[in-house]
């Protein structure tokens, strides 16, 4: 007996069921049979075929709009990571993944340019098991990567090996079937639209098996392949905009640290120009210099030779030889030069020296010790100090030629007719600040005829801030210095030397005192005159010696042969003694001389006893000195004994 039919509805119901559970179109097609096998009416079996086809369609567009929602979903996450962008790397990385999870291929990668290198290299991957695919490089226009950079355009094939479109390299067919992969896909990383825009690397997808890619998968790849781009320009433009920033900060530094500069410069002028003002002399500039900079300060002048000093560094000479002393004052004088050549201080052995110009005369150098690493402030701020000096050094010499002018005039007074007024010389040496009452070195110094007008400048300079005076007298140039401190030989020798560098040619200085007072200091001018020909009559132009240091030859060899003068410089403390007391300590000193230094010949000849001879010997040892009987001294004794007997005295 025939069972009776399933109603259709049934059949559609189950449709309905299969649909909302996302069954497989497979199952959908098996309704149709099973209302057939349930002896479906020819007209039902036709309804139910017709919702069968229904069915698939929904199933169809249901599926579409899964993949749809999945791609923006992917779509929206990257933009989402591009809007928070911190790592190019992983936000990239990101983008290839879901390139890859969203296309279904086995593989995804991404080239960009290597600008140094002028050729591709592969910047992320994702499912790539192979190192040497992983390592490739590729040149513009090379395989499908190279022909989607040099075109602009997306390339696809679905087998790399066989496809003769693009150009085939032995590395990267290497690489490619070392990765096994067969079908390609790959799209441009573009900046811009249109033909105007500029590909900065592209992204692909890739299986390792033959495959068609739809025109939607290419569509999703270029989508991935902008926002990739986006990221990389946004990641270069916010490099670009932190470098621009630390430019900004950096160059914001420097100027604010010169505007700080500039202005401790204007406050140090300012501070070394009121110093100036005040009357601040060259040491006290010196000290404000030394305490700007933070280090040892000497300021020398055109000849090396120091002039003051500030700190243990700048404390001028080492102690050592003469020759030490001029290889030193050379080394200062040569960096000097170098200075002024430059316009600039100058760093060597050591030290700073800035040159301290009036035009083009060389007044000396600011010498700076202690500061290796002085900066491009504290330089010009040196530099500028050296000028301030210049001008306090040029002002104090105008100012001491101008004194020295009319001390000349007294010194000339003095020299010529030293007792018409001698109150009224020392008065006007007191009301010029120079006090004719205290005891001198008199120096003279004498040099060829053509170089004259410039020794008389120098002996200005070479006694600048010595308390000295200076003066032209009979061709040649007279000098007073303070007595104090040295002796007339070693004064006349340093000045000789000093002069000598100042003017460039050899300067010739005899010394004599210390004298004081309008009478001696004349004596001793003359004594110092016969002592300087004397000097040349030996043959020892261009150096320096003192009266006591020639005794009898300056006067066997000056002009005037003032005997009576060399028997009072050498006896005379035994001839007053002799005077006052009514001793014979002359008449002893001969007769020892005479028995040839024998006490017992000598007691004989003076009818004493020894030890009288003995006595008066010691007295003489105290009045001329220890060394009264060493070979030179005793030569000049008996010279002057035997002029003193032959005068009848």
């Amino acid at each position: 007996m025939p069972h009776s039919p399933v109603p259709v509805t049934r059949h559609l119901r189950r449709l309905l069921e299969l649909l909302a559970a996302g069954a497989p179109a497979e199952e959908l097609g098996t309704v149709a049979a099973d209302a057939r096998r349930d002896g479906a009416t020819a007209e039902d079996l036709a309804e139910v075929e017709k919702a069968t086809e229904a069915a698939l369609r929904v199933q169809s567009t249901l599926r579409q709009h899964r993949r749809r929602e999945a791609e923006l979903t992917a779509l929206f996450d990257t933009a989402g990571d591009l809007a928070a962008l911190r790592d190019l790397d992983a936000v990239l990385r990101s983008i290839v993944r879901r390139a890859r999870l969203l296309l279904g291929t086995d593989t995804a990668y991404l080239t960009l340019p290597d600008e140094d290198a002028g050729d591709t290299f592969m910047r992320v991957t994702d499912g790539s098991v192979s190192g040497l695919f992983q390592n490739l490089r590729l040149q513009l226009g090379e395989g499908l990567g190279g022909l989607v950079a040099q075109t602009a355009r997306p390339y696809a094939t679905h087998d790399y090996r066989t496809d003769d479109r693009f150009l085939h390299t032995g590395s990267i067919d290497a690489g490619v079937l070392d990765e096994g992969l067969v079908a390609i896909l790959g799209v441009p990383l573009l900046l811009g639209s249109g033909s105007g825009g500029q590909v900065i690397g592209a992204l692909f997808a890739a299986d390792r098996t033959p495959r068609t890619f739809a025109p939607d998968e290419v569509a999703l790849l270029c989508s991935l392949a902008d926002h990739a781009a986006i990221a990389i320009d946004t990641a270069k433009a916010m490099a670009d905009a932190r470098s621009a920033l630390a430019e900004l900060a950096e160059a914001n530094a420097v100027i604010g640290e010169h505007s700080a500069a500039v202005q401790r410069a204007e406050e140090s002028h300012d501070r070394l120009t009121d110093l100036v003002l005040r009357g601040g002399d060259v040491s006290d500039v010196a000290t404000a210099v030394a305490g700007l900079l933070k280090g040892d300060v000497a300021v020398h002048d055109g000849s090396g030779w120091p002039l003051t000093a500030v700190g243990g560094q700048g404390g001028g000479f080492a102690e050592g030889s003469q020759d030490r002393e001029r290889a030193e004052a050379a080394t200062l004088v040569a960096s000097a030069k170098k200075s002024r050549a430059s316009a600039r201080a100058v760093f060597r052995d050591g030290r700073w020296v800035c040159a301290m110009l009036a035009g083009q005369e060389l007044l000396g150098c600011l010498v700076l010790y202690g500061r290796p690493d002085l900066d491009g402030p504290d330089q010009r701020l040196f530099e500028r100090s050296s000028v301030v000096t210049s001008l306090l050094l040029l002002l104090r010499r105008s100012v001491a030629e101008t004194e020295n002018r009319v001390r000349g005039d007294l010194i000339t007074d003095l020299l010529t007719a030293p007792d018409r007024d001698p109150a009224g010389l020392v008065a006007r040496g007191r009301r010029l600040g120079f006090d004719l009452d205290r005891p001198h070195v008199l120096l003279v110094a004498r040099t060829a005829d053509e170089a004259r007008g410039r020794l008389a400048d120098a002996a200005v300079r070479y006694l600048f801030g010595s308390g000295g005076v200076s003066a032209e007298h009979e061709s040649a140039v007279v000098l007073l210095l303070p007595g104090e401190g040295t002796t007339p030989g070693e004064a006349a020798r340093l000045a000789a030397e000093r002069l000598g560098r100042l003017i460039g040619t050899p300067v010739t200085v005899a010394g004599t005192g210390p004298a004081a007072g309008p009478r001696a200091i004349a004596d001793a001018h003359t004594e110092a005159v016969r002592c300087l020909r004397a000097l040349h009559v030996l043959d020892r132009t261009g150096q320096g010696a003192g009266v006591a240091e020639l005794g009898f030859l300056g006067v066997l060899l000056g002009d005037d042969h003032d005997v009576d003068g060399f028997v009072t410089a050498t006896l005379g403390p035994l001839l007053e003694y002799d005077s006052r007391r009514g001793t014979q300590l002359v008449r002893t000193l001969r007769a020892y001389f005479d028995c040839g230094g024998s006490l017992t010949r000598a007691k004989e000849e003076l009818h004493v006893h020894v030890n009288t001879v003995v006595q008066r010997l010691d007295r003489v040892q105290a009045l001329l000195g220890a060394g009264w009987n060493a070979p030179e001294q005793a030569l000049e004794l008996q010279l002057a004994l035997r002029l003193h007997l032959l005068a009848g005295a």
